[in-house]
């Protein structure tokens, strides 16, 4: 039987145009260029079809969205479309004035990312003076208007010391949500990975933290804890499984199943501009290809845990593998698991590796 699965969301990448330069973004090394973009009404009519399909919330991400002059429009748009509206940003550009206008014109949530507790470490990671002290300006003035914030923590060698710092952080702040997120390594991350991979040891420690605070703060603050794959035992569902629960539109149109996905060959990944949202998430080969359990290799055929984990990252089996459909090696069953393992140990254990920051040209 086919399933008639609808999309919960959409990711909205507005513009790879951002003023830091973070090692482990999630942005392809390739960056979309400000004259491909979509312009304001295409991304309009996405908007209504996503909840034409059935969506209920959009991310307005980047890149920095902030960047789009027309952002307080595309905000309303979506607002429009009965969307609830949750802008992902570095809040460098947040201020007050700009803050109002977008809450006038329907925005519902702000997401703001942290690089760590220490202005100056943070700073130099993400590739730009004065931004720890913007951000923690920002989220006090999301909250002081009203607004629901989460923070956004990304997890790695250089500041995992810092997870309970991070905590009270965004308790002080007054936060309703923190995502401790560890590098998930896409993107520019993978190019970094010997920079970034914290030791087993030190992740352990943090998710031990971690859960204690979730008990602690349970009621007041809302912990999400994103772990690093190369420390798993058994894949989580990525993107809630492929082409199930997510649509991602890269800044230039394309409609993918997860931030990664135009990293896979052959694959011909369809454009919003020549084709309708609904078309290409029911009959476009890109969403079809490893939705559902057929497409399953052994030992995730017939495996508990198929309609769970979906069988996990294909764009990670690609990087690992070289096979897009092969077990995620993630997965303690996969015969690729021990070299994953092994090239976290080797990653987190290299030393005097310098960033390679993100930037449009590599």
């Amino acid at each position: 039987m086919t399933e008639n699965l609808r999309p919960i969301g959409l990711l909205a990448e507005l513009t790879h145009r951002c003023p830091l330069g973070c090692p482990y973004c999630s942005n392809p090394l390739d960056l979309v260029r400000a004259n491909q973009e979509l312009d304001t009404k295409t991304w309009e009519r996405v908007f209504n079809e996503a909840a034409d399909l059935g969506a209920m919330h959009v991310h307005l991400s980047g890149g920095e969205p902030l960047a789009r002059k027309d952002i307080a429009e595309l905000t309303n748009a979506a607002h429009l479309a009965g969307l609830y509206t949750n802008l992902i940003t570095s809040a460098i550009g947040l201020n007050a004035q700009r803050l109002t206008e977008l809450r006038s014109a329907g925005l519902d949530h702000v997401q703001i990312s942290i690089q760590g507790i220490d202005a100056a470490r943070a700073d130099a990671v993400a590739h730009y003076k004065g931004g720890s002290r913007a951000k923690r300006d920002a989220a006090k003035l999301v909250v002081e208007d009203g607004l629901a914030l989460t923070i956004n923590a990304v997890i790695h060698r250089g500041n995992i010391a810092d997870v309970p710092a991070i905590i009270d952080l965004a308790e002080e702040l007054g936060a309703g949500r923190l995502e401790v997120a560890h590098v998930q390594y896409h993107g520019w991350a993978i190019p970094n990975r010997a920079s970034l991979m914290p030791s087993r040891e030190d992740f352990m420690a943090a998710a031990k933290i971690v859960e204690d605070a979730r008990k602690r703060l349970e009621g007041t603050l809302v912990i999400d804890h994103v772990i690093p794959d190369y420390y798993a035992e058994r894949p989580k569902a990525c993107m809630g499984g492929w082409g199930r629960q997510v649509i991602v539109v890269t800044p230039d149109g394309r409609a993918l199943p997860c931030h990664a996905a135009a990293t896979l060959p052959g694959f011909a990944f369809d454009n919003v501009r020549d084709r309708s949202l609904s078309d290409i998430w029911e009959k476009s080969e890109a969403f079809t290809k490893f939705r559902g359990t057929a497409w399953m290799p052994k030992p995730c055929q017939g495996c508990d845990r198929a309609e769970i984990d979906w069988g996990g990252c294909r764009c990670q089996a690609f990087a690992i593998t070289g096979e897009a459909a092969a077990t995620d090696p993630a997965c303690a069953l996969s015969p690729d698991h021990a070299k994953m393992r092994e090239m976290a140990i080797a990653d987190a254990a290299s030393t005097n590796t310098p960033y390679r920051f993100r930037r449009i040209g590599g």
